[in-house]
């Protein structure tokens, strides 16, 4: 029997999980870190944290497998995506804290660029919207608000990398400076169709060329984890953006297949196949996981690059946490379900979590968090339903958005992509409550998989075929078992009704 180590480094936790040959979990290990707030708006994490918080459960996956390094075929990495990151080239050490995802700060910057009129030359590039979710407003903050860090930058002294980049650097000892084509697309400085850093762009943002990972794709040798981390050295033979990594795990390989991973946030991605599909509805196009090498041969041309649309929602499981640690309406986020089932129904709450700004399909930065529709007989048990109602209401609203931009590609040659059925994932899928919302908003089956752990499948997937556990995507694809079918129940007239009432909430909450 081969296993593969997946390393799935989150927003709120590392974890590590081993997978065998049959893509069945052998272990996990998990342990959580620090969320940093230094003001309204602001997210970072300790870097030093995320790797050894990562290293500790990669070390305790292979006790509890009761497994030597000798005997795993390949580590695969996947990572909460966007998240910036740069560290000194000679000294490993960061110059700052990574500024996370959710992080707003850059704001100022984006929406300049923005009245400045580069938005559409910005998204032709890269499938992206200017908007400080992503990485290149980060490194442009950082570079300018750390003292002599664009001296430095400029000395080539410095290293810029998501976390995917951040956990290869170190677990090859510095020696590989690297990203996929999955996480190089989310920087705003890639050019997903010509597959490279874009000139442009990097002047626009003002970020020297000298800080950039080299680009491949994301099932790749790309070194080996040095031997004092594990007992052995290990191939790193897989990296993907979380998201594209679920996406893989859920062998969504074809155009129409989508999933919805439900995590911290939620996102949901459509493959498009080779289609690079401009979005009209609020969604953005990033490039799925690259499986075979752009340039496998000097004769050969490479394979076209294949595309999604994403749809990000920035608080999904979230929410839950605050229910926990902010409102500490429960002790426990496995309480939830059982609290929002005392009550029929949400009694007319509904609860839009917008607590960093809303994301796709609205992109509403100044939207703040709001409670509606409360009343003398509302309780703490109404408000925990709508807070799971929210999550549905937000990942229906992608869906929609989708089916409108497949539903206007179509032309006489080329049909329109039909999506029958979602996927599901992520921690919050086990929620029958939830999915079972989730069906009657979208009027389509909720498929749930046996193996949850998408995520961290799909970079184990990914590293376990650049070494040869597994010869292809058609293989994989045999892997993939449903645990559970949820299918809609509620008639289509009720839930286009519920949506609606959604959509008059979330407008209450936006300033402009």
């Amino acid at each position: 029997m081969r296993y593969v180590l997946a390393l799935d480094q989150g927003t709120s936790s590392s974890r590590s999980i081993v997978f065998d040959e049959q893509g069945r979990q052998v272990a996990l290990a998990q342990r959580e870190f620090r969320q940093i707030y230094p003001q309204p708006g602001w997210v970072e994490h300790d870097p030093q944290e995320i790797w050894t918080s990562q290293l500790a459960t990669a070390r305790q996956a292979l006790k509890e497998a009761g497994l030597e390094a000798r005997q795993i075929s390949a580590i695969g990495i996947t990572n909460q995506r966007e998240t910036t990151l740069i560290w000194n080239r000679r000294t490993g050490q960061p110059i700052h804290n990574a500024i996370v995802w959710q992080d707003r700060r850059a704001e100022p910057l984006c929406a300049a660029l923005r009245a400045q009129g580069h938005a559409e030359a910005v998204r032709e590039a890269t499938g992206l919207v200017i908007d400080a979710y992503f990485s290149a407003s980060k490194v442009h903050w950082l570079l300018n608000h750390v003292p002599g860090a664009r001296a430095a930058a400029e000395r080539g002294e410095l290293a810029f990398g998501t976390v995917d980049s951040w956990l290869l650097w170190q677990l090859t000892g510095g020696r590989v400076h690297a990203t996929d084509v999955s996480n190089a697309s989310r920087t705003l400085l890639f050019n997903v169709q010509r597959n490279r850093w874009d000139e442009n762009l990097l002047a626009l943002f003002d970020v020297p060329a000298s800080l950039l990972p080299q680009v491949q794709p994301s099932s790749h040798w790309y070194g080996e984890a040095d031997a004092e981390w594990l007992g052995a050295p290990v191939p790193v033979g897989g990296m993907a953006g979380d998201q594209q990594s679920a996406l893989f795990g859920q062998a969504c390989f074809g155009p129409g297949m989508a999933k919805n991973t439900y995590g911290t946030g939620c996102f949901m991605l459509m493959h498009t196949g080779t289609r690079f599909q401009r979005s009209a509805n609020g969604l953005i196009t990033t490039r799925v996981a690259q499986v075979a090498s752009p340039y496998p041969t000097l004769a050969s041309a490479p394979p076209a690059p294949e595309y999604a649309l994403e749809g990000s929602v920035f608080i999904g499981g979230a929410v839950v946490q605050w229910l926990r640690d902010g409102l500490q309406a429960i002790q426990a986020s496995s309480e939830v379900q059982s609290l929002a089932e005392s009550v029929p129904d949400a009694g007319g709450v509904i609860f839009v979590p917008a607590f960093t700004g809303l994301g796709a399909p609205y992109w509403q930065p100044d939207a703040r968090g709001a409670i509606l529709g409360l009343t003398r007989g509302s309780t703490v048990a109404h408000i925990a339903r709508a807070a799971l109602e929210s999550i549905a209401f937000q990942s229906a609203a992608l869906l929609q958005a989708m089916a409108r931009d497949v539903q206007a590609s179509g032309t006489d040659t080329n049909a329109p992509i039909q999506v029958t059925e979602l996927r599901v994932d992520g921690g919050a899928c086990a929620n029958n409550l939830l999915m079972q919302f989730q069906a009657d908003l979208l009027g389509i089956p909720v498929l749930r998989p046996k193996v949850i752990e998408t995520t961290a499948l799909g970079a184990a997937y990914l590293a376990g075929l650049a070494t040869g556990v597994w010869r292809s995507t058609a293989e994989l694809a045999t892997h993939w078992q449903v645990d559970r079918v949820f299918h809609p129940t509620l008639p289509r007239d009720q839930a286009e009704a519920r949506m609606e009432h959604w959509t008059r909430a979330v407008r209450q909450t936006c300033t402009t």
